[in-house]
């Protein structure tokens, strides 16, 4: 079967609308409307009229277009596609951790479930975290979840001491130091990039530090010509695409049989299950609607400031 007619086919008949993060793969990130960010995706969500939203990433993200699009059709082609830093987080124990901390505004990552969301008063992406955390009066407490890597980073670079929910990244977590080490003693050319959820040695050595976008269009701006990319694999798809005589060599993870990083729940998305997703309407995102009318406000909070 020819899945990309198939698709295009059943996207114009359906008035669907099909997104997909970085961090899918090519095949998948080529056929979609929209290709960006956990930010990006969000604010197409927000401003689509497409009659059905298909997520390609994982089911956080599908919840995210549902709380801003409840109208719509919301479909994933994958509901196990989850996320082991939304995972690290459930709704009831970070709810008792807030409550332990009454005087503290919480700062919630967008890696997280609608429930979570819905115990939060601001959310936040890579992207505009900084700028958000910094709206706050510098004396205002705050709790950051769920990522610790990443608030330990937005900590050292805005002076705030913000309570740190204790989740992390499986992807992020996992990158070897060691090995990067050996791979710039290889490509001594080469800029070490790397994404703020990763641990605080792997940051210490990167030459530049951001965003999932802004890994990208830094390598788009940068006069080298060799980056060591310390996230997710799948996003090199589109920084070759953007940079095709620039060379890109994904940082690799501690396990030895692995030359880069992926993210296994991302992987569950493939082309035959966009095309069935497509057809079949299904499997479909809900969120419930009380904890929607929670999670909405956040969020909204957050396109807002960005």
């Amino acid at each position: 079967m020819d899945y990309v007619n198939e698709i295009n086919r059943l996207r114009k008949a359906k008035n669907a609308v099909i997104m997909a993060h970085y961090y899918q793969t090519g095949d998948i990130q080529d056929v979609a409307d929209h290709v960006g960010d956990s930010l990006a995706l969000a604010q197409w969500a927000a401003g689509t009229d497409a009659d059905i939203i298909v997520l390609c990433g994982v089911h956080f993200m599908g919840e995210t277009a549902k709380i801003l699009s409840p109208s719509k059709k919301v479909l994933a082609p994958d509901l196990n596609a989850g996320c082991s830093l939304a995972d690290s987080c459930p709704a009831e124990a970070f709810a008792a951790f807030i409550a332990a901390h009454p005087e503290h505004a919480v700062v919630s990552y967008v890696n997280t479930t609608a429930a979570v969301k819905a115990l939060t008063d601001v959310v936040v992406t890579s992207t505009n975290a900084r700028r958000i955390i910094e709206s706050f009066p510098p004396d205002r407490k705050l709790i950051f979840g769920p990522d610790r890597n990443l608030g330990n980073y937005l900590n050292s670079i805005t002076g705030r001491s913000m309570l740190l929910w204790d989740g992390s990244c499986h992807v992020h977590e996992q990158f070897s130091l060691e090995k990067i080490v050996a791979l710039k003693r290889q490509y001594p050319d080469a800029e070490v990039i790397a994404h703020p959820e990763c641990r605080q040695p792997v940051l210490m050595l990167a030459d530049f530090i951001g965003s999932t976008a802004a890994l990208l269009q830094h390598t788009v701006q940068s006069h080298k010509t060799q980056f060591i990319v310390a996230t997710e694999s799948g996003v090199i798809h589109e920084m070759k695409k953007q940079s095709p005589a620039k060379e890109f060599i994904p940082a690799p993870p501690n396990d030895s049989t692995c030359a880069c990083n992926e993210c296994h729940f991302m992987r569950l998305n493939t082309m035959e299950k966009l095309y069935l997703c497509l057809r079949d309407e299904q499997p479909e995102i809900t969120v419930d609607e009380t904890v929607r009318e929670k999670a909405v406000l956040p969020i909204l909070r957050m396109l807002e400031l960005s």
